[in-house]
């Protein structure tokens, strides 16, 4: 069978009774990365050499097929560099192999990030996306922030240090610069720590610099009671403090939950539509 089993993200106290029993007794382990696995089995004073076989985004497409047939005969441990496979991490496709075959998939749970950010962001657990990593370009996250401005789940991203001010600025540009949000770094760690504001403040923090590994958690959307042609009167303002009609169109509606075509369309029409004719005066008399 197929065994997923979840890493510690920080601290090595999280490892299961579960997760080293299985490190002891595994003949094979298809690991993210090779030598984090070997450091992890000496950090846990595991004797247990297996096979270690590469199993990442670059490969995992050929390999699925010899270690699905692998595991007919034999436990195949998976493991990613930290938390569970699959999640965000190598692993989809090899289970998704796996379950055409028909051979068994277990799982191992333990550690997440996404779950561990998520408790302890103070924000709403109720209801929640998990959204991986935001795109590297500018252009495009604001894109793939704006499909998401009117989300009411609760989101969660994990983002690179050094990407996170300028993704934060992309965020509070799109969602709004008052939505409440969370940075969870170093999850697990010595160095742990939760700040925890409004976009605008917490892109602002991000500036000076942040280091490790970075879980960014925001607020779903709250639409305010905000009819449409004051929302239209909003993106006309920001018209005309220099912003484009579009991006004044997005940010309005991640303020106010009316679409942005909407509101691009409605700023557009009022802008080209002519003008009444100003009122006649009467002739004065000579």
């Amino acid at each position: 069978m197929i065994i997923l089993a979840a890493t510690p993200i920080g601290n090595l106290g999280d490892a299961s009774r579960r997760l080293i029993e299985a490190l002891e007794a595994a003949t094979v382990i298809a690991a993210e990365d090779t030598r984090t696995t070997i450091r992890l089995l000496s950090a846990l004073g595991i004797q247990n050499r297996p096979r270690l076989v590469a199993l990442h985004d670059h490969n995992e497409k050929e390999r699925a097929g010899e270690l699905v047939e692998r595991a007919r005969t034999e436990d195949v441990l998976v493991l990613s560099d930290a938390g569970m496979p699959t999640v965000s991490d190598p692993g989809y496709g090899l289970v998704a192999a796996a379950a055409a075959g028909g051979v068994v998939v277990t799982v191992i749970p333990g550690p997440s990030a996404v779950l561990t950010a998520l408790a302890v962001s103070g924000l709403p657990t109720d209801r929640f996306a998990f959204e991986g990593f935001p795109p590297r370009k500018s252009g495009e996250r604001r894109s793939a922030f704006t499909a998401l401005a009117n989300e009411a789940r609760t989101l969660v991203f994990f983002e690179a240090p050094s990407r996170l001010a300028a993704t934060l600025h992309d965020m509070a540009a799109t969602f709004g610069a008052d939505r409440r949000a969370a940075i969870c770094r170093e999850l697990t760690k010595l160095h742990e720590e939760v700040i925890r504001g409004p976009l605008s403040d917490l892109a602002e923090w991000a500036e000076t610099g942040a280091r490790g590994e970075i879980v960014v958690v925001i607020a779903g959307a709250t639409p305010r009671d905000v009819d449409l042609p004051d929302a239209v009167v909003q993106v006309q303002q920001l018209v005309s403090d220099g912003m484009r009609l579009k991006d004044a169109s997005t940010e309005v509606a991640a303020l106010t939950g009316h679409p942005s075509r909407e509101l691009y369309q409605a700023a557009l029409a009022a802008r080209t539509s002519p003008k009444p004719p100003a009122p006649e005066h009467p002739a004065f008399p000579s």
